[in-house]
């Protein structure tokens, strides 16, 4: 009978002898191959910008207000929400790796049907159905490279993981800039349908190459592959070592008992599920995400009025989120997880007065060559969103759950994001069109508020083994 799970022994090769050392390669090449899963999370993130504010496939599409083009971008995040809310189960019962296999396949579906839509519904389902791969892959990617990565190097892995998804946005947007040029009214189908391809390579590589997570190995009782995998990774030395680590603790968890969907909600856990759920919220709230899928209107309403130079400079947020995505892969984990939110934290508001005061500049001021200034804020927005925000949420969401609970836990703060997520792509075009700067006030105004919530309520709480790679 056909079984999703991994199955096929994982054995030493033969004729290999000798106490083997870890490979940190290895572990590098396969976090940056499951990372095509965070490409495909910062493709779509980046995609569709530019071409709901072009102006031809508004002729095509014809959506009747800002509501249905907020729909059209927003309900994207509700599938996400769902793909999130997958990995809890999926994660568990076949496998981290299998799990984003299973995502890439419904990720192609959704690709094909946006990519040949000729609808507001069509498009709008395509969206959807790609949401569910898109937030299974996002979820499940940094669950994955977290159980394969030395503690040590955590911080630094999931930083990979980030640069990642910065070059998908920087591709999305570049590909946008490029095809936008084209004269047919179809242009936009072009670059929906080239992310088909990544996700059925991740779809393949997933399914026969890479390895299952050793702490799923072990939750399976499979004790000798897990410990094979281990020392595949991090050396002969570091694996039995590991293994006794894993092993107790798989044991005592199943001794004890197996965690539920209530038990997220029941102390001492209701706290830290509170924690990762509210993190993950912050990091999308605060307004990223109003900034990257509308950034032409943005540059529009801070008076850039030519649609190829808003364009343009919009393929500049792409080269600023790659290039200060480098930052946390060599910093990040010299600081704790609380230092950089909060560095992050006040440069994002001082982004958004500057957005505020230059929309309200160019209100008055139409044509001033000074509206340009506008684009060094979206820019500074996300340098400071990068070098904190973008691994800093994800990685203290991850780390703060014991290992009983990670797969849920993992499964609800990432529902969180994705629900923020929708939030904020559904509200912000109307808000927009209705008080203009004002809703960068707004933001600026949650950004205090994330502010408080990191300094005072994340406090000493950090409950696993991991405890010591975040300070609080």
């Amino acid at each position: 009978m056909f079984d999703i799970r991994q199955t096929k022994p994982i054995r030493r090769p033969a004729g290999e002898a000798g106490r083997r050392p870890a490979n940190l390669r290895y572990v590098y090449l396969l976090t940056a191959f499951v990372s095509i899963g965070a490409l495909l999370f910062g493709y779509d993130q980046g995609v569709m910008g530019v071409i709901v504010a072009d102006s031809r496939w508004i002729s095509s599409m014809k959506p009747a207000n800002s509501w249905v083009t907020g729909a059209v971008v927003s309900l994207y995040d509700i599938g996400c929400l769902i793909g999130a809310l997958s990995i809890g189960f999926m994660a568990d019962h076949y496998g981290r790796e299998r799990t984003l296999s299973i995502a890439c396949v419904v990720f192609v579906v959704g690709a094909v049907l946006q990519s040949a839509s000729y609808n507001i519904t069509s498009i709008t389902i395509g969206r959807v159905i790609l949401g569910f791969g898109v937030g299974t892959c996002a979820g499940g990617v940094p669950l994955y490279v977290s159980e394969i990565a030395p503690a040590g190097l955590r911080g630094r892995i999931i930083g990979i993981e980030q640069m990642i998804l910065c070059f998908g946005e920087l591709i999305a947007f570049w590909l946008n800039y490029g095809f936008n040029f084209l004269e047919t009214p179809d242009w936009w189908r072009i670059p929906l349908s080239i992310q088909i391809v990544p996700a059925i390579v991740l779809a393949i590589g997933c399914w026969f190459w890479v390895p299952p997570s050793p702490r799923w190995l072990v939750q399976q009782d499979r004790h000798q592959c897990a410990r094979e995998v281990l020392a595949q990774l991090h050396g002969d030395e570091a694996a039995d070592f590991q293994m006794a680590e894993i092993a107790q603790e798989v044991a005592f968890e199943k001794a004890v008992a197996t965690a539920t969907w209530a038990d997220m909600f029941k102390p001492p856990v209701l706290r830290v599920t509170l924690l990762a759920m509210g993190v993950q919220f912050f990091q999308q709230i605060t307004g990223t995400n109003s900034i990257l899928y509308y950034t032409p209107s943005l540059f529009e309403r801070g008076g850039i009025t030519d649609p190829k130079t808003a364009n343009l400079a919009t393929g500049g947020v792409g080269v600023v989120l790659f290039v200060f995505a480098w930052v946390p892969i060599f910093l990040f984990d010299r600081l704790g997880r609380k230092t950089w939110l909060q560095i992050g934290l006040v440069g994002m508001c001082g982004a958004m007065i500057g957005i505020t005061v230059l929309q309200w500049h160019a209100e008055g001021h139409p044509g001033d060559s000074g509206n340009y200034a506008i684009v060094a804020f979206p820019y500074l927005f996300y340098v400071f969103f990068n070098i904190s925000w973008g691994v800093g949420s994800w990685t203290y969401a991850t780390e703060i759950f014991p290992v009983m609970y990670r797969a849920k836990g993992n499964a609800l703060s990432t529902a969180s994001l994705w629900l923020s997520c929708y939030v904020v792509a559904q509200a912000s075009p109307p808000i927009a069109s209705a008080i203009g700067w004002g809703l960068y006030i707004i933001y600026s105004c949650i950004c205090v508020v994330a502010f408080v919530f990191v300094r005072y309520a994340m406090g000493r709480y950090l409950i696993t083994e991991y405890a010591n790679q975040a300070e609080c």
